[in-house]
């Protein structure tokens, strides 16, 4: 994996050269301690074309602000990502978080920010003819859930469930429904919903006329966190934190200007936040522990 990334490096990084700007405070010089370029990866986003799409302006100005290029990386998948973090190929992460708690397993990582979301959380939908108000009454039902290992739309839902006294194996017939979850419970293929407390809007787009009940709700949860590998300079780390909450309104000006994330974060109240901790995503392992899904 680390030969592969680092052969590949010049024809996939995205080395975006813009003059180095004031660092507000900090007079921590971050080229004298960080990688140059500083490289990142998303593991929502496949294709380098879709990652300057989604990224190009924030790319800019974390230049501008910081005196460091900023390559982006485009990796298949969560594992991908993380096996690049533990080998020194990247050094952030732009992950979601459940990947922080995977990772965090296998090798030192910190936060460097999170983008909280206040509506963040996973809801259980009826039909309001329903006769199920409870997410005891799903026993025997089929019930719609989104993505394997979506946060809010798999790992939280099956929680819920579980701790509602159900065994999601032998008690309920789980559909992994994905982008069609919302299609499913409106045409009646499924008697529950489990997903994102937003879905509502999903739901009321593909069925204006309908009329819909929540039977469940989590509390918010952890916002997704861009991750550093634990392995960089501590001036390094703590120089990017000072560096980028001295310029948070620019940066998140810049990354929410592209469609894709304007699409992602925007409309759901969202920011930037440097407050983060680890033990904010203890309630994502006690998730997987008690809806007996292996983090892996």
């Amino acid at each position: 994996m680390k030969t592969l990334l680092c052969t590949t490096s010049i024809a996939l990084g995205l080395a975006l050269s813009a003059p180095a700007f004031a660092q507000a405070e900090n007079n921590t010089d971050l080229t004298s301690v960080c990688p140059n370029p500083i490289r990142m990866a998303d593991t929502g986003i496949e294709g380098m074309g879709q990652l300057r799409d989604a990224f190009g302006p924030f790319s800019e100005v974390f230049e501008e602000t910081t005196g460091l290029e900023l390559a982006m990386f485009s990796l298949s998948n969560r594992t991908a990502a993380g096996n690049a973090l533990q080998f020194d190929d990247v050094e952030l992460v732009f992950a979601g978080p459940s990947e922080f708690v995977l990772y965090n397993d296998r090798q030192p990582v910190e936060i460097l920010f999170s983008i909280e979301r206040p509506h963040y959380g996973s809801s259980f939908y009826v039909k309001a003819d329903s006769d199920i108000h409870s997410l005891e009454d799903l026993k025997g039902h089929r019930v719609a859930l989104k993505d394997v290992g979506s946060t809010s739309g798999h790992i939280i839902p099956s929680q819920m469930l579980v701790n509602a006294g159900l065994d999601i194996d032998r008690d309920l017939d789980i559909v992994m429904a994905a982008d069609a979850r919302a299609a499913v419970l409106v045409n009646g293929d499924v008697a529950a919903m489990g997903g994102g407390h937003r879905d509502i809007d999903k739901i009321k787009a593909l069925d204006p006329d309908g009329d819909y009940r929540v039977i469940a709700k989590s509390e918010r949860l952890p916002g997704d966190p861009v991750v550093m590998r634990g392995t960089l300079a501590d001036d390094c780390k703590s120089g990017l934190r000072e560096v980028l909450a001295d310029n948070t309104d620019a940066l998140w000006e810049a990354l929410i200007s592209t469609d894709r994330n304007q699409d992602k974060f925007l409309n759901r109240d969202s920011y930037m936040s440097f407050d983060g901790q680890p033990e904010d995503y203890d309630v994502i392992r006690q998730a997987y522990t008690a809806a007996g899904i292996d983090l892996n």
